[in-house]
């Protein structure tokens, strides 16, 4: 099969809709997981949002069954793609190469502690842009994907009929 070939895709059919139910069971559970972060960013004057939290909203949220949108892996992904990327950035220094190999170091170690969470891929990116001190692993990074998990927790479970999370 050529290149061609393979990139107009399988034709493959569209994911069935989402339920209105769905659709705004997750709209307000990313509203509020943010605005919560955020009021406490605010009210406590510390950092604790990531850009990167907001695409962990929309699986935790709208795709709260998947093994991504688990607790495991939002709170330890999102944690050892900072670290990785701290590392890096302190070592190496802010260059090309060494923002590419922690990235891609990040998800093999993702993938090798059974903890992969994508939106967590693009935290050495921003590790990168913002080249902050050690500290930026535990604010925003772990403050802030444990209070989303927390937010989570009580929602799911007061929304749902089923449990959240499927396993620690």
């Amino acid at each position: 099969m050529n290149f061609l070939t393979k990139i107009r895709g399988d034709s493959a059919a569209l994911p069935p809709h989402a339920s209105g139910k769905s659709v705004a069971l997750a709209f307000v559970g990313g509203f509020l997981a943010i605005a919560v972060i955020a009021l406490l960013a605010q009210s406590l004057h510390v950092a604790l949002v990531l850009g990167s939290f907001g695409a962990s909203c929309v699986l935790v949220f709208g795709y709260p069954e998947v093994p991504f949108s688990q607790p495991r892996n939002v709170i330890a992904g999102h944690l050892f793609s900072t670290l990785i990327g701290l590392v890096f950035v302190h070592l190496c220094g802010p260059h090309w190469w060494s923002v590419a190999l922690a990235v891609g170091s990040a998800i093999a170690m993702m993938m090798l502690t059974r903890t992969v969470h994508p939106p967590a891929g693009s935290n050495p990116v921003i590790v990168f842009l913002m080249q902050p001190g050690w500290g930026f692993a535990l604010f925003p990074t772990l403050a802030g994907a444990v209070l989303l998990v927390l937010v989570a927790l009580v929602f799911h479970n007061v929304t749902r009929e089923t449990r959240w999370p499927k396993y620690w």
